[in-house]
């Protein structure tokens, strides 16, 4: 009779069960890149369209938090996320648009919720909590990961192409 109790991993023990997994998992990439782009890019063009039309009050609320040109940087804001929302639909420039929607999420935090920011650490659920947070995770997941398979981006710049 063997007592013996198997140290074995999952994965050594059924490496064609958790192979297939991973690999089924991995298919749910490039839908999941699309909804992110489709979801955040729709929310983007939105805030972006919100400032467009009130870029008085806009410049008014940067000049509040000390932004420096608050009248130059809110049309400049508002189009950067108007159009970069458009970008990230269309799955075109996403890395580099995922790049300077993050840098302005960062910057958002920095002015507008610095308190949330200063707590990352100590209260996370404040600064997740904070209006910055899904935006610049987004943001950071387009940056690192690109813009998938169903993308301009993709269509245009595939590496097997002749």
């Amino acid at each position: 009779m063997n007592t013996s109790i198997s140290t074995a991993s999952p994965a050594k023990s059924h490496p064609g069960a958790y192979n297939r997994f991973t690999h089924l998992c991995s298919k749910l990439q490039l839908p999941f890149l699309l909804a992110v782009r489709l979801y955040w890019g729709w929310q983007f063009t939105q805030t972006g369209w919100g400032k467009l039309h009130h870029l008085n009050r806009v410049g008014d609320f940067f000049a509040g938090l000390g932004i420096p040109a608050p009248h130059v940087m809110a049309p400049a804001i508002a189009c950067l996320e108007f159009f970069g929302g458009i970008l990230l639909i269309a799955g075109l420039g996403t890395r580099l648009i995922g790049l300077l929607l993050a840098c302005n999420m960062f910057t958002a935090y920095l002015t507008a919720d610095r308190g949330a920011l200063a707590a990352i650490f100590s209260d996370p659920g404040k600064f997740y909590n904070a209006d910055p947070f899904t935006f610049l995770f987004a943001s950071l997941i387009v940056l690192v990961f690109g813009a998938g398979f169903f993308s301009l981006d993709s269509f245009f710049f595939r590496r097997d192409r002749y």
